[in-house]
């Protein structure tokens, strides 16, 4: 078996068992998750694979890639909760084989970097934890890579780079809109620089652009039959108003420019503590400049870029990744880079100081806004921790420092196993919504109107199987809504505990740091004061 092999081999095992312990202790997580997956149920249930909808309307805020893909699994297997659940899984594999592919190319002189960067990769906490979520941006960063393999191919004379290339934009568009473009377009313009003036001219930027319209039109087979379909709202939204509002005032996560960079320590961890890391990524280029220069195209622009838009969150940046990894782990590759226990010192460190926060948390009194269950972790999280800190300086001799990236890396997926099987399992019940969901389709199934006070996030439609939207409604809307529907049911998810009053609600649990009530209308219009924020 070639190295390769058995490398490709490790990958696939470690996101079996991250997929499998995300799968065993936890449900889908509201509100992101349980809205995509209920997105593409909605879609399901009308059999119309144009139009997303959230709640029996257009849903403009996404493309309708991932909900394609939660549709072929479901043709194939059967309506399921596990399908939708892995598939970030299988594209962070692509993205590791591509990863790998990628660096051959770049240094095929040091084999050694294409076993390291996919395994720094997937070691970064990060990118292992969207690794298990129904959410986009795993996708978009396989498809980033199969653009970023397609622009060296297209730089060495190779026409299949351009067909990939358009590929990359089209899908990527289609997964998670135009923001793909931010991610290769500064790489492919840059390629003078990087390619030290081997490409470039009428010739090369004429490739790009019609790479750009060809991948343009791929996104407009979809979006301009769906326009059409979903009427002038949505047409305005998917072409113009997502991205514009994003870009300049963003609707949500809105943030000031330099937030990446206090995240920088959460974004990259462990990597980001590690100092051979941050050596390894400034080592001379040397012959090998061209492949330096390719990443450091491909990832500065972009996180300037991201910097100046004001939505951010973290994971935003998770296509950033390959490029980090493939710099850092080329400075690493060699016998003759080597590092002793004390290059451990500081991952270490902050292991012990997680394991320090969950003992504090154990040990809290007034538990605030912590979610349900928060003061049942058990005690043997933080000693488990404190055992991988223990382990990180181990062997405490100088050794290869490809050999203190494997352990670092399966030091960093061991973390969150433990994570999930002793936080997260523990706090699932305050963001499993099943219950509240499977009496609502019971209540429907039976003809009872039913009412959602405030926002709602669909997280309701596919835990419960839903087949009719429910009816959203302000405060100030409620009393009249049950006046004319006496019979009908009231779902909310107040913050503040419930009056002291007679009355007992149809279903009441644990929900994130708030509570999911489902009151019938008439015990309201005895009650208004039920109805709270």
């Amino acid at each position: 078996m070639s190295r390769f092999s058995r490398d490709a081999l490790l990958w696939l095992a470690l996101l079996t068992v991250l997929a499998g312990v995300a799968l065993g202790s936890r449900p889908l997580t509201p509100i992101d998750e349980t809205r995509y997956v209920s997105v593409a149920w909605e879609m399901w249930l009308r059999g119309d694979f144009l139009v997303p909808y959230i709640n029996g309307e257009p849903y403009s805020h996404k493309p309708p890639f991932l909900m394609w893909t939660i549709h072929a699994g479901w043709a194939l297997f059967g309506v399921n909760e596990w399908w939708p659940r892995i598939i970030s899984a299988l594209f962070s594999f692509g993205s590791l084989l591509l990863v790998a592919r990628l660096a051959r190319r770049l240094w095929p002189d040091r084999e050694v970097t294409a076993s390291l960067a996919p395994l720094m990769v997937l070691g970064s906490l990060l990118w292992a934890l969207f690794s298990t979520a129904t959410m986009f941006d795993i996708l978009l960063a396989f498809w980033v890579l199969v653009g970023a393999n397609g622009i060296w191919e297209a730089r060495h004379g190779r026409a299949t780079g351009w067909f990939w290339l358009v590929l990359s934009i089209g899908l990527g568009v289609l997964t998670k809109g135009p923001v793909v473009l931010l991610h290769l377009l500064p790489l492919a313009l840059l390629a003078p620089w990087w390619a030290k003036g081997r490409v470039g001219g009428r010739r090369w930027y004429g490739g790009v652009l019609l790479a750009v319209l060809g991948g343009s039109a791929i996104a407009l087979a979809w979006a301009i039959p769906a326009a059409l379909s979903g009427g002038e709202a949505y047409a305005r939204a998917i072409f113009w108003g997502q991205t514009a509002d994003r870009v300049a005032d963003s609707f949500a996560h809105k943030r000031a420019w330099w937030w990446y960079l206090p995240t920088l320590p959460v974004i990259l961890f462990p990597w980001f503590v590690w100092p051979p890391a941050w050596k390894a990524l400034f080592r001379p280029g040397g012959d090998g400049e061209s492949g330096v220069r390719f990443c450091i195209a491909w990832m500065v622009p972009v996180f300037v870029g991201f910097s100046l838009i004001s939505g951010k969150q973290l994971h935003y940046l998770l296509p950033l990744f390959p490029p980090f990894a493939l710099l850092v782990a080329r400075g690493l590759a060699g016998d003759e880079v080597r590092c002793g226990w004390n290059a451990q010192l500081l991952p270490s460190l902050a292991l012990v100081a997680l394991a320090t926060v969950l003992v504090s948390i154990h040990r809290i009194t007034d538990a605030g806004d912590l979610p349900e269950g928060a003061l049942a972790i058990s005690v043997w999280v933080p000693l488990l921790i404190l055992l991988l800190a223990l382990s990180l300086p181990l062997p405490r001799r100088v050794v290869a420092a490809s050999e203190r990236v494997v352990h670092l890396a399966l030091s960093s997926i061991a973390l969150l196993v433990v994570l999930h099987l002793g936080v997260v399992r523990v706090l699932s019940p305050a963001y499993d919504v099943r219950p509240a969901a499977r009496l609502l389709n019971r209540l429907q199934q039976q003809g009872v109107e039913i009412a959602h006070v405030g926002k709602y996030h669909d997280q309701y439609h596919f835990p419960g199987r839903l087949e009719s939207p429910l009816e959203v409604l302000g405060r100030h809307q409620v009393p009249e809504w049950v006046r004319r529907h006496p019979e009908g049911v009231i779902v909310q998810e107040p913050k503040k505990p419930r009056p002291l009053v007679n009355e007992e609600p149809l279903h009441q649990q644990p929900y994130r740091s708030r509570v999911i009530e489902i009151w019938r209308a008439r015990q309201i219009l005895r009650h208004p004061e039920l109805v709270r924020k």
